[in-house]
C-alpha cells in the first residue's frame, strides 16, 4: 500500500463524483464498495448506511442535479490505516445546478478507502457545510419544488 494508490483511489472518486454532478452515476457505483458496511453523510445531512441506501443517495442526487456542475478536492491530507485501510481529509468545492438554480458551496470532506479484492473501494464519504451554505442549498430545492 502507497500514499500514491490512495491518491488515485481519490482521483477515481472525484471523477467519479463530477460524472454524477453531471447526470452519470455509473462511476460513481464502480468506484464505491458494495459492502454492508459503506456509509455516507451527504451535505445536506442524514446518514446513509449499507449499499442499497449509499447507491440511492447517490441516484436520487444524479437526478436532481443538471448537467453543468464540477467539485474539486483541495488540501487533501492521506492517512494510511494498515495495509488495506486509509482516509483523506481536505475541502469540496462545487457547484452545480438544482432545479434550475445555480449553487456552489465549499465544505470539509473525509473519504474512507478499503482495498477490497485488490481494488481501493470508497468506504465511507462525508461533507459537512456551514448553516448558512446548507440554508442557501435547502432554498434552492424549494424553489425548485
Amino acid at each position: 500500500m502507497s500514499i500514491e494508490e490512495v491518491r488515485q483511489a481519490s482521483d477515481r472518486f472525484y471523477m467519479a463524483l463530477n460524472r454524477m454532478v453531471n447526470g452519470d452515476v455509473s462511476a460513481m457505483f464502480d468506484a464505491c464498495s458494495h459492502a454492508d458496511d459503506v456509509s455516507a453523510m451527504h451535505p445536506l445531512g442524514g446518514r446513509q448506511l449499507g449499499w442499497p441506501e449509499v447507491r440511492a443517495s447517490w441516484q436520487m442526487a444524479a437526478d436532481a442535479l443538471g448537467t453543468s456542475g464540477s467539485v474539486e478536492a483541495s488540501d487533501l491530507q492521506i492517512t494510511l490505516l494498515g495495509s488495506d485501510g486509509a482516509f483523506t481529509t481536505g475541502t469540496e468545492t462545487a457547484s452545480a445546478t438544482v432545479g434550475g438554480n445555480p449553487i456552489a458551496f465549499s465544505g470539509r470532506c473525509t473519504n474512507v478507502y478499503r482495498r477490497e479484492d485488490g481494488v481501493w473501494k470508497m468506504v465511507h464519504h462525508q461533507v459537512d457545510l456551514l448553516p448558512d451554505v446548507a440554508a442557501a442549498f435547502q432554498a434552492a430545492v424549494g424553489q425548485a419544488g
